[in-house]
């Protein structure tokens, strides 16, 4: 099934376009991370307690932090999860829980009489396992991407790898700033999302790869940049059925799967669109750089 036939697009004509919107887009990100002091990470790796709780009216913010207020919570974060009568409360150090239910729930029974808690979850993470969490969260990328570079170096040649990781660390970079930009946290899940997109560009950039390394065979007298540019195109249908279905997905996901599952979907929408962008405006363009920077050729 072909979406597309016989493209002619110019695309690594545009890639001085592509990488101005991509270092636009890191640069951005290295900003805001920058201003929010790294990453919003979650209990997952900073250690501490999540309580979510159900009320069968809306949630009365104000009441609810007085309420904890009187019980010494007062540095704990609320907000609303999902719905207006639903919240999560993170306290940043860890909590006994049978003791930590009895003083909330007395607290708010105080406070708000009218209301019947319902406590949906309590999460505790010591500190010592979150920083042990952050630590294997970021080996397990790097590792990824190591063994990926040995891949690609077996299976195509250096120069290709080059390009694969390239892209790669551009989806993981800018999927980061976008989540740094709109203050989402980074849990377990995310990153599993974040391991994700490294599979699915990995998968966009080896088609477009495998297509080039056909036609460098077939087509010995054409100019290099040309032979990519071809390959894209020959590949362009294939990537464009893949991305839609992909990201119908996750989108439904997103709209209606509930805040549990929200953010490691809307992680796996803008690791679609990137992933799909990389493969032809980043690892491409990087393949072509590298062609003419090592072998002495612009041909």
């Amino acid at each position: 099934m072909r979406f597309l036939k016989e493209t002619n697009i110019d695309f690594l004509g545009m890639r001085r376009f592509g990488f101005t919107i991509s270092l636009a887009l890191i640069i951005a990100g290295m900003i805001s991370l920058l201003l929010h002091e790294g990453p919003r990470l979650s209990i997952d790796f900073e250690g501490g307690t999540l309580v979510q709780i159900q009320f069968k009216q809306e949630a009365q913010i104000p009441e609810i932090r007085s309420a904890l207020e009187s019980i010494n919570l007062e540095k704990c974060e609320i907000q609303t999860f999902g719905s207006p009568n639903e919240i999560l409360i993170r306290l940043k150090k860890t909590q006994e829980t049978a003791t930590l239910i009895e003083d909330i729930s007395s607290a708010l029974k105080k406070f708000l009489p009218y209301e019947e808690p319902d406590f949906r979850r309590v999460e505790t993470v010591g500190p010592k396992i979150g920083s042990e969490l952050s630590g294997k969260a970021f080996l397990t990328i790097l590792s990824a991407i190591i063994g990926i570079l040995i891949y690609i170096s077996i299976r195509f040649e250096f120069k290709f790898a080059i390009g694969a990781i390239a892209a790669l660390i551009h989806d993981v970079v800018i999927t980061l700033g976008i989540f740094s930009i709109l203050d989402y946290e980074i849990s377990l899940s995310i990153i599993a999302a974040f391991l994700t997109i490294v599979g699915y560009s990995l998968n966009d950039t080896i088609v477009v790869f495998d297509r080039v390394r056909e036609n460098l065979k077939k087509f010995k007298q054409l100019p290099y940049i040309t032979i990519i540019n071809q390959s894209i195109n020959e590949s362009l249908s294939r990537t464009v059925i893949t991305s839609l279905t992909t990201f119908m997905v996750v989108f439904v996901l997103w709209t209606l799967g509930g805040e549990v599952i929200r953010y490691f979907a809307f992680a796996m929408m803008v690791g679609v669109i990137v992933g799909t962008y990389s493969s032809i405006y980043i690892a491409s363009p990087v393949l072509v750089l590298w062609h003419e920077r090592f072998s002495g050729s612009t041909k």
